[in-house]
């Protein structure tokens, strides 16, 4: 069956406009064909992304379209906003009196993602920091985009070379993680990730393994009981009631080689940094954050803001391209399921 217009477009959210997600967004769509970047829909002011191409001198076009569905005129991306805006941008500057800007921009996109008008979303980075202070009451992207969609909860996979890791929890102090260590997160966690790289990736008996919290997984109790008492039950609790493979709890600092050479299709991971300090060693400029979970596709670049950089227009499109292509791909694979992992 052939995928439908709708299902092909793919809307690619504003960030926070102070930070490097405008100029990726547009590098990245200098690089597209012409084809490719009318099935792309920008949920931001088309007034920013064209002074913003002028100074880049991308040659890029813009027009503002009514609805998801609409498309823009021969030769311009589509860009979907409809408001004003407050006043004048400093890049590199964050301000909270941007946050409202920055938060229609993904409201847009995930009702047009929740209505089929397209088929997957790109996040540009925003701050967490400049949000909260505006009164954002959510940790970051992925719990925003879960009450939005109506879902209970989502995972945080991040993908780079041959890994893809998946975060237990995410943007925890350190200090609180042990505690927000559960059986049920780890089983939710487990069964989410599963479940995904079955219908997103194509990989019908996926290998999973799971890390330790404490050194060595705790070395028998010695160094930490929370894989005798709680990691260690939720694996087994599920082992042999999914295809593939479950191990661990295992210690990250041998795991994460055997993965690394294919050994295993994802990694579950306690805490943030525990996933990312590799994953990104290895594919700094290049990793993928995919929200596991949603009704829709979600992906965006694995760097932040970067607002130390943003007004000197340098920012490297490598992540923005990735997350992009990610996208598109796996929006196909959900309409293709003969479709290969890439």
């Amino acid at each position: 069956m052939p995928i439908s217009r709708s299902a092909e477009r793919i809307a690619i959210t504003l960030g926070d406009p102070a930070g490097i997600g405008p100029e990726v967004a547009l590098r990245a769509l200098r690089r597209l064909t012409p084809s490719e970047r009318s099935r792309i829909l920008l949920t931001g002011p088309a007034g920013l992304y064209d002074e913003l191409s002028r100074r880049m001198g991308l040659r890029l076009s813009f027009a503002e379209v009514g609805s998801p569905a609409e498309s823009a005129p021969r030769g311009k991306v589509a860009c979907l906003y409809g408001l004003a805006v407050p006043g004048k941008l400093r890049r590199g500057v964050p301000s909270r009196s941007w946050a409202p800007v920055i938060v229609r921009s993904i409201d847009l996109a995930v009702a047009a993602a929740l209505t089929r008008q397209v088929g997957a979303i790109v996040t540009a980075p925003i701050s967490k920091a400049v949000l909260l202070e505006a009164g954002f009451r959510h940790a970051g992207h992925t719990e925003y985009l879960a009450e939005l969609a109506g879902v209970g909860s989502c995972e945080m996979m991040l993908v780079g070379g041959p890994l893809r890791v998946v975060l237990v929890t995410r943007h925890l102090p350190l200090a609180e993680v042990p505690r927000a260590v559960t059986a049920e997160r780890v089983r939710r966690t487990i069964l989410t990730t599963h479940r995904e790289l079955v219908r997103s990736f194509g990989i019908r008996s996926p290998r999973l393994v799971v890390c330790g919290l404490n050194p060595h997984a705790g070395e028998g109790g010695h160094l930490g009981a929370e894989e005798l008492r709680v990691i260690g039950p939720a694996v087994r609790s599920l082992r042999g009631r999914l295809s593939g493979e479950l191990a661990g709890p295992l210690s990250p600092d041998a795991l994460f080689h055997d993965a690394y050479t294919g050994r295993y299709d994802a990694v579950i991971c306690m805490y943030h940094d525990q996933g990312l300090i590799p994953l990104k060693m290895i594919s700094r400029g290049f990793g993928v954050n995919v929200t596991l979970g949603l009704p829709f596709v979600r992906t965006s670049p694995d760097h932040g803001t970067a607002y130390d950089i943003a007004d000197r227009l340098c920012a490297d499109a490598g992540s923005m391209l990735e997350a992009l292509r990610l996208a598109r791909w796996i929006g196909a694979r959900r309409h293709e399921p003969q479709r290969r992992s890439p």
